[in-house]
């Protein structure tokens, strides 16, 4: 297998410029990413990541809210993709 295989890659701008990037990689298991994916989900306004999801190297998994950053208890790609929707509303209100 492939170290990393392309499996989603999404990008919708809104109407007031706001940019929603989703991509998801299958990659084999690894002590950064024991569930065996790789992924990017950001919400960016004007240059400035806003909203942010992902498992950088060396980092495991974590989002971004505004400046803050936290671990991401990872349960599941539909999981992942509904709490950053979640969040990116809410950034959004």
């Amino acid at each position: 297998m492939p170290k990393a295989k392309l499996i989603i890659r999404n990008r919708y701008e809104f109407q007031d410029g706001g940019i929603v990037e989703i991509r998801l990689w299958k990659t084999m298991p690894g002590k950064d990413k024991p569930h065996g994916f790789k992924y990017s989900l950001t919400y960016i306004v004007n240059g400035k990541r806003i909203v942010g999801y992902d498992n950088a190297e060396g980092k495991g998994d974590h989002r971004h809210f505004d400046s803050k950053e936290e671990t991401y208890e990872f349960h599941g790609i539909d999981k992942l993709i509904d709490d950053f929707q979640s969040d990116v509303r809410r950034a959004r209100r």
